[in-house]
């Protein structure tokens, strides 16, 4: 697990915790030649919260510009994409999917994090064309803001997302 997932389903289950609210967020243990339906499962009773989170992390400071859907995801033994692998367990699931994009800044420099909507990366994926979102157009989705060593939870700003889109 990376420590970007690490402190996801931390902030998780402390906005759980916090708000006296029944949900968790874990991740399961991914096996050597079974691939993980997605990195972050969020569980709860309440739909705004019942969730699937893919993340993934580039280095801005050594020069990546953006997220590749050739590079940064992967494709099965059997020639499925893991972005088509993921929209068929969220729609079997009924869970909301996002991409968590953490972008590193270099030594020094604080990283930030983005939502994705998961309907967006399809769509992106799905137009001839697009082979990538560019860190621009990664910022231009809401941040994950952080405040100490976590990341804020905003269920609603989510929601209010998924509403436009």
């Amino acid at each position: 697990m990376t420590e970007f997932e690490r402190e996801l389903v931390k902030s998780f289950n402390a906005f759980f915790e916090e708000n006296k609210m029944k949900g968790v967020a874990y991740r399961l243990k991914q096996h050597r030649f079974t691939s993980q339906f997605l990195d972050v499962l969020v569980d709860s009773l309440d739909p705004d919260h019942y969730m699937g989170i893919e993340c993934k992390s580039i280095s801005v400071d050594k020069g990546a510009k953006a997220l590749y859907f050739t590079q940064h995801f992967t494709i099965d033994k059997n020639g499925v994409h893991q972005i088509e692998r993921i929209s068929d367990f969220l729609l079997k699931s009924g869970r909301t999917g996002f991409l968590a994009v953490e972008l590193r800044m270099g030594v020094g420099r604080t990283r930030e994090a983005y939502m994705v909507p998961w309907t967006e990366l399809c769509r992106r994926y799905h137009d001839e064309g697009t082979a990538k979102i560019t860190v621009e157009e990664i910022q231009g989705y809401p941040r994950i803001e952080r405040e100490r060593n976590k990341y804020l939870i905003d269920p609603k700003g989510w929601k209010k997302l998924r509403l436009i889109q």
